[in-house]
């Protein structure tokens, strides 16, 4: 959360959550921790939380580690859950770890999807039904990986912004909200360490909430090539973004990578330039309504999952692409 209005993520999960809930017969439940919550409620309802928890002191805003922390050690000991899911935000990237460290539970981050199954330890003969598919890119990418924890709890997982859709269950849709007294969870030891000041710099880009996005590869071949698709970008209305690799050789801001360790996109339009389509890549925009790759390599892996595939070097097919767009729209 921020400023009350709950991170995008977290609407993500409590969706997902939803659909992970009904398949196991449980409640949806969410936490939340910090001050000045009195619209949480209204946020986090629609989307089938079946009860609040609320924790709300002038202490616990802005975020520290360790009174959250034993907030939700103290909570998840006393509840139990099955599963707890965060956005792998800087927040859930520092909370997650700890928490799962001090339950002995594991953690799985940067979850591409969650699924409910079965499995089958051979070796000790023994099925276990009902866990979480924990499933993510692994090794470079080079796999995709399906981790599960069959005896410890909760299972515990972490999830970026964007990756799993977010979708009201029911606008009127209510439940419990459980007030709870701090006092109970956390000491003042917790409170050792306090925020002085906090400064936030607002991006300059607007990647997540682009309709079209025109983004460039390695194969765009230099920052100056880059430029053409900034060109683009500006007659139509459209944002830049880029591969990591492209952000490595320098070619682009690092706020503009689109991929597994960057941004996931679902823009309307989605402009591939230059990019080979590494499984790394292909999860943070896969999901896009239309893809169109430009691209010299007739058998470049992005092509598989494009929409439309022109065959040609950036230099070549961008300038045409600005001189028709510039001579046929108004």
């Amino acid at each position: 959360m921020e400023d009350g209005i709950v991170a995008d993520v977290s609407l993500e999960l409590l969706t997902r959550g939803r659909a992970l809930a009904a398949t196991l017969g449980c409640r949806l439940e969410a936490v939340a921790i910090g001050h000045g919550l009195e619209q949480v409620a209204a946020q986090v309802f629609p989307y089938g939380a079946e009860t609040l928890h609320l924790f709300d002191d002038a202490r616990l805003a802005p975020y520290t580690s360790l009174p959250h922390t034993a907030i939700l050690v103290k909570l998840f000991g006393e509840e139990k859950p099955q599963i707890a899911l965060m956005g792998a935000t800087s927040i859930g990237r520092d909370l997650g770890p700890r928490v799962s460290s001090a339950l002995g539970s594991g953690l799985t981050a940067d979850c591409t999807s969650l699924e409910i199954g079965d499995h089958e330890e051979k070796k000790e003969d023994k099925v276990y039904k009902n866990l979480l598919y924990q499933i993510r890119p692994a090794f470079g990418g080079n796999i995709v990986a399906t981790i599960v924890n069959p005896e410890c709890r909760p299972q515990m997982a972490t999830v970026r912004e964007g990756v799993m859709k977010k979708e009201i269950l029911r606008p009127d849709f209510t439940g419990e909200i459980k007030r709870h007294n701090i006092r109970d969870y956390v000491s003042d030891t917790d409170f050792a360490i306090q925020v002085i000041e906090r400064r936030m710099e607002k991006s300059r880009t607007n990647l997540k909430g682009a309709s079209i996005i025109v983004s460039g590869g390695y194969g765009v071949g230099s920052k100056e090539n880059f430029q053409l698709l900034h060109d683009l970008a500006a007659l139509i209305g459209a944002e830049v973004g880029g591969s990591r690799a492209a952000v490595d050789a320098g070619f682009t801001e690092h706020e503009r990578q689109i991929g597994q360790t960057g941004l996931t996109v679902r823009p309307k339009l989605y402009i591939a330039c230059g990019i080979s389509g590494q499984i790394q890549h292909i999860a943070g925009m896969q999901e896009s309504a239309i893809i169109i790759s430009v691209n010299s390599d007739p058998n470049a892996p992005v092509n598989a999952i494009a929409d439309y595939v022109i065959t040609g070097t950036v230099e070549e097919v961008i300038p045409r692409m600005i001189k028709y767009y510039r001579k046929n729209t108004k």
